[in-house]
C-alpha cells in the first residue's frame, strides 16, 4: 500500500520561500509519478507540479507563474516542492499525490497524503 507523508508547512510572510517535502513508501515501481496539489480558498484541488521518479523532467501548472519547483531526492522516494515569492493567495493545504500514470488533475492520482498547511501573511 502506498503511503505519502507531507511535511514542511508553516507560517510565512509575503515574499518568503518555503520548501515542502513528501516521503513515499510502498511504491511498487520507480516509474511512478509524484506530484503536488493544493487546495486554496474555495477552489477544488489545483495541480501545482509533478515529476516521474525515474528521472523525467518535472511539469507544472503554468498558471502559477513559475514560482514553484518540484525536486526529487536522489536517495529514497522523496520529492520536494520549493515555493518562492509566496503571497497570501498561496495560503492553503498542500497535498502530495502518487500514481503510475500521473497527470495534471486530481483524479489522475490514486494515492494521496493528508496534506500540510501553508499560511502566508501579508
Amino acid at each position: 500500500q502506498v503511503e505519502l507523508v507531507e511535511s514542511g508547512g508553516g507560517l510565512v510572510h509575503t515574499g518568503d520561500s518555503l520548501t515542502l517535502s513528501c516521503a513515499a513508501s510502498g511504491l511498487p515501481s520507480k516509474n511512478y509519478y509524484m506530484g503536488w496539489f493544493r487546495k486554496v480558498l474555495e477552489k477544488e484541488r489545483e495541480f501545482v507540479g509533478a515529476i516521474n521518479l525515474s528521472g523525467l523532467s518535472p511539469f507544472y501548472n503554468g498558471a502559477l507563474g513559475g514560482r514553484f519547483t518540484v525536486l526529487k531526492d536522489d536517495a529514497g522516494d522523496i520529492i520536494r516542492l520549493h515555493m518562492r515569492d509566496l503571497e497570501p493567495i498561496d495560503t492553503g493545504v498542500y497535498f502530495c499525490a502518487a500514481d503510475l500514470l500521473g497527470g495534471t488533475i486530481a483524479r489522475d492520482f490514486a494515492s494521496w497524503g493528508r496534506g500540510t498547511q501553508v499560511i502566508v501573511f501579508s
